[in-house]
């Protein structure tokens, strides 16, 4: 049983605090959530009240409290090939018809890196080494760096195609049993860096394909407005946007042609 209790008062501070900061709107269902992410965090600093925690996290010399708050309070659930029916859509329709030199792919919303570096299999299998890269980027840095560290528990491995998996995972020995490493020959065409979606999206160029899966589930209309905006302007005409299979982009926006449920493409 947690020791700490959160008010109501105290959890909608913390509900307009991510929604500011990226955008994100934490329904009431998630109070429990919060409780079980920050009581540590309280523990950590002999703090007996949220409230005393969330101000701490606003003083100037616990910037990068505030930085791990935020991770707290993000959510990264994710694993290799999910949503398979995208990746076959990948393989199959997009990468089909590619005549381009290289194919630019941006996992907008990466987590812990298993969506990149599935990706970066299909490509890899599909178009070559070379002819592909990959943007990779996240709200949560401690989350990028455990995509850049590109190790997993071998338990991840279950989803992973065999043909792939024996290409492009390696399995740990001695030191590393029992965990699974993503080859190295990967890696060199993804880049990985921290990108808060809702605040200005630097200059990152344009792209074939963009995923976006799982993420706009927790945004409102307004932001979901603004943020594929964003998207469609760093898409090359023919290019496509993937949002997640319980998500739409109805109401959102009529510049993308829906081509399947959830894959959307910017006419040519």
């Amino acid at each position: 049983m947690n020791a700490f209790q959160i008010t109501d008062t105290e959890f909608k501070d913390f509900q307009s605090f991510i929604f500011d900061q990226a955008g994100i709107s934490m329904g009431d269902s998630k109070k429990q959530l919060v409780l079980n992410r920050l009581s540590k965090r309280l523990r950590f600093y002999g703090l007996k009240k949220f409230r005393d925690y969330f101000d701490l996290v606003h003083k100037k010399e616990h910037i990068e409290e505030k930085q791990l708050l935020i991770d707290l309070l993000t959510t990264n659930e994710t694993y290799f090939f999910r949503e398979p029916k995208h990746f076959d859509f990948l393989e199959q329709e997009i990468l089909s018809s590619f005549r381009g030199g290289r194919f630019r792919c941006w996992s907008a919303a990466c987590s812990n890196g298993a969506e990149p570096y599935t990706l970066s299999m299909v490509l890899d299998a599909k178009l070559g080494s070379g002819r592909w890269e990959i943007l990779a980027t996240d709200i949560s840095s401690r989350i990028v760096s455990v995509a850049t560290d590109a190790t997993y528990p071998l338990s991840e491995a279950e989803k992973i195609p065999r043909d792939y998996l024996i290409k492009y995972c390696l399995k740990g020995v001695r030191s590393q049993q029992g965990v699974m490493m993503i080859d190295k020959s990967l890696l060199s065409h993804i880049t990985f860096r921290r990108m808060n979606l809702n605040a200005q999206i630097p200059d990152v160029g344009k792209f074939d394909l963009i995923m976006l899966r799982n993420i706009m589930i927790y945004f409102d209309l307004e932001t979901k407005i603004k943020l594929i905006e964003n998207l469609i302007k760093r898409l090359h005409p023919g290019g496509y946007l993937i949002v997640g299979h319980s998500e739409s982009l109805n109401g959102v926006t009529n510049k993308l042609n829906l081509i399947s449920p959830s894959i959307y493409r910017l006419e040519s």
